[in-house]
């Protein structure tokens, strides 16, 4: 059962341990200290969410879905575009890092668009529904369980850090330029994200 917990947790934290939408949406949350532990909770518990559907044999039926496939694909293109500008546009008009400053969103748009980049990656429900879940299969009963709690737990894992860890970056974004540096490459990897999801619906 060991074996098959760290199996989970291994497998888990390679797939998401990445530079990617949501990845940096945290990094940047963390390092402005903004709604730091709900956004990491959220993270964390859906994709302990997805990890439990794709182990219970969720995985199958959505890859049999060519519908629900595109339509998140599409939409997670335009969404991952939208925020690709508005980082660049913040990379225009980089600003210091000063403690105790007023948050860059408040607590339901932070919410929403960490939901946004969770739910409406396609990559996500890959990675976790139908990878780490087809690989369950390789576990029976107990093993499979704790499987996928392993991989559950790495999640926790890395958001966590990732999110309160990006406080000791601190003194490396005092600067203004630290920010432009950061939204720029924030906006390059949102913007490859968007231009992949779109190539990839338009060859589907």
């Amino acid at each position: 059962m060991l074996s098959a917990g760290l199996s989970g947790f291994a497998l888990g934290a390679s797939l998401i341990i990445a530079i990617g939408a949501q990845n940096a949406f945290i990094l940047r949350q963390g390092l402005i200290r903004s709604h730091v532990f709900v956004l990491c909770l959220i993270c964390a518990l859906s994709d302990a969410l997805l990890i439990a559907a794709g182990v219970a044999g969720l995985g199958t039926l959505v890859s049999r879905s060519p519908m629900l496939i595109a339509v998140v694909t599409l939409g997670g293109a335009v969404f991952l575009a939208s925020y690709a500008v508005m980082a660049f546009r913040r990379a225009l008009k980089p600003a210091a890092m000063i403690s105790g400053a007023p948050e860059s969103m408040g607590l339901k748009a932070a919410v929403l668009t960490c939901l946004a980049f969770t739910f409406l990656n396609p990559h996500v429900y890959l990675d976790t529904v139908v990878l780490l879940g087809s690989l369950s299969a390789a576990f029976e009963g107990v093993e499979r369980l704790a499987y996928g709690i392993g991989a559950a737990i790495s999640s926790f894992v890395w958001f966590f850090g990732l999110g309160y860890g990006a406080r000791f970056l601190a003194p490396l974004f005092a600067k203004p330029a630290a920010w432009r540096i950061l939204d720029v490459i924030i906006g390059l990897v949102m913007t490859l994200l968007a231009l992949s999801l779109l190539a990839s619906f338009l060859r589907g």
